[in-house]
């Protein structure tokens, strides 16, 4: 049994938070500069190279990448050999607040979302998976609701076929249109129930983008770059860096289907205790 103090796991999370808004992720930086390189439309490749200024600028400077540094969403893979010690939910949630006072990041969350208020910095989403081991993960993924506003859900029956949910997704991608600071990664989850494939859908953004695809995802990619919405909505051919799928098996009644678009500023920071 391994024994970690919610102090240690409080601090974890600060310097992630810090971590996952300033400094981009190298999967997307990448990504980004491959697209600069294949881009012939010359607005979307200054377009492109603007952003990848701005985050080599914030990683320098210790700035957010941006404005927007989302409601933040922490993902646990526990243990089941980890015994923690003190309050696990809310040394996260002060962890968030520390990093995100610490690094001069914007405070935007309101208790009462009807009611709104004055926004502050907590409390967060927190997803907790148990796995096998004596290990805690921990991956923060700041979530700006430019983007996040874009998700959508659809119940299929059971006997759609791929082309009808290759067209719902276009067609979510496309009412997106420049609003969530494209080039999108698209984020996808399939089975479940509703809820569950909402979850799948963000958790899809934490995979490299980099990474051997699907046939699906390749598929996806490709027409969604047909769109022609391109960097921020100006055209071109770069609307979409990668596509990441997540499934899980479902009812025999149902076809839960879940998107999740991040802007180009796909943020997230990850440790393991």
């Amino acid at each position: 049994m391994k024994v970690i103090s919610s102090d240690k796991i409080r601090d974890a999370v600060s310097d992630l938070c810090i971590q996952a808004n300033l400094v981009l992720r190298k999967d997307v930086l990448c990504a980004l500069r491959l697209a600069h390189l294949k881009e012939t439309n010359k607005r979307a490749k200054d377009i492109l190279n603007a952003i990848i200024k701005n985050s080599l600028i914030a990683r320098r400077e210790k700035l957010a990448i941006c404005q927007d540094t989302g409601l933040p969403c922490v993902f646990l893979e526990l243990g089941q050999k980890v015994k923690i010690v003190g309050d696990l939910r809310a040394a996260i949630n002060k962890g968030v607040e520390s990093g995100y006072k610490e690094g001069f990041l914007r405070n935007s969350i309101v208790k009462d979302p009807l009611m709104r208020g004055k926004a502050g910095y907590q409390p967060v989403v927190i997803h907790t998976d148990i796995v096998k081991g004596n290990k805690l993960k921990l991956t923060v993924l700041p979530k700006g609701f430019g983007c996040e506003n874009k998700s959508q859900l659809k119940m299929f029956n059971p006997t759609a076929s791929i082309d009808e949910i290759k067209k719902f997704i276009l067609e979510v991608v496309k009412s997106a249109g420049p609003d969530a600071c494209p080039p999108y990664i698209v984020g996808i989850g399939i089975g479940g129930t509703a809820d569950y494939a909402m979850f799948l859908a963000k958790k899809a953004l934490l995979n490299r983008i980099n990474r051997q695809t699907n046939r699906l995802e390749k598929e996806l990619l490709l027409e969604i770059n047909k769109l022609n919405i391109g960097p921020m909505g100006l055209g071109g051919k770069t609307t979409c860096l990668a596509v990441n799928m997540e499934t899980y098996p479902t009812h025999i009644a149902g076809l839960p289907v879940a998107v999740n678009i991040s802007c180009h500023a796909l943020r997230s920071a990850t440790n393991e205790i």
